[in-house]
């Protein structure tokens, strides 16, 4: 099986109308267009990455317009729609949140993002989401297929053995919508992407914005697709762009078979205990 997979790298601008309007654009465009069965949007894709923005764009999953909008996108062209990430508003907190909705408009998967990120290695920190968000408690996943794929968002990259409870949990795909500054995506992008791939013998897709350099948090953009040996096989410039890859799954029995690392794992030295509610 091959999964034809479809980063949807677009420009965030200060409405959210306008931006849910180019997404479903785009999301119409990769299917349609590029015959992609998954279309991922990037991380707080309704609105610029900042904290009135973001407050302000705040909805309630599922019944929200953004939430209706991929529903109907996902419904009226016969695609999962890996919905980014939006601010959702629960008992009065807020999250960041990973909607996933199916061919038929039905949510499938729903993810708040775990790791909450006050960090920037360029010394300035735009949204202290810790300050901002309620992390999530859960793991999230899907099928396509036979396919299970893991989400994560961002700042959740960083955490290998996050990402390894995926893989143990039987994922083949981790998807990870993101929105990174320049300075951190010159430095760590790829190879975390890299990293997460390599270890864990998975594919894995990093979706961004596209650049905005008038924006507080310019994004690096670049999204990208890595396979299990750990090689680029698809990556975007800095610009608003569709990355499509398509995901050869027979290649994950083949690197296992000859790298087994996770039958040589070490369990009566270590092990990775974790709480699963998917």
């Amino acid at each position: 099986m091959t999964i034809k997979i479809a980063l949807v790298q677009l420009r965030v601008v200060d409405s959210k109308e306008k931006n849910l309007k180019n997404a479903i654009d785009l999301i119409r465009i990769a299917k349609k267009e590029k015959d992609a069965n998954v279309v991922v949007l990037p991380e707080c894709f309704n609105a610029p990455y900042t904290a009135d923005s973001l407050q302000d764009v705040a909805e309630e999953v599922p019944s929200g317009i953004t939430c209706r909008a991929l529903s109907n996108a996902a419904r009226d062209f016969g695609v999962h729609v890996v919905g980014g990430s939006i601010v959702e508003s629960y008992s009065g907190r807020l999250y960041n949140t990973c909607t996933v909705w199916g061919p038929e408009g039905d949510l499938v998967a729903t993810y708040r993002k775990v790791h909450l990120c006050d960090s920037s290695l360029s010394g300035k920190t735009t949204v202290a989401e810790t300050k901002l968000f309620t992390p999530g408690s859960s793991y999230a996943t899907f099928t396509v297929g036979e396919t299970r794929i893991g989400l994560g968002i961002c700042w959740d990259m960083r955490f290998a053995e996050f990402a390894t409870a995926y893989r143990m949990m039987g994922c083949d795909l981790l998807i990870y919508p993101a929105v990174c500054d320049v300075p951190t995506g010159e430095q760590h992008w790829e190879l975390l992407a890299k990293a997460r791939a390599l270890d864990n013998q998975t594919f894995v897709a990093f979706c961004s914005p596209a650049r905005d350099t008038h924006a507080k948090l310019i994004p690096y953009g670049h999204s990208l697709v890595v396979d299990p040996w750990g090689r680029v096989i698809q990556r975007a410039t800095e610009f608003q762009e569709i990355v499509v890859a398509d995901l050869v799954l027979k290649e994950l029995s083949d690197v296992r078979k000859r790298i087994p690392v996770f039958e040589q794992k070490r369990s009566d030295l270590y092990e990775l205990k974790f709480g699963c509610s998917i």
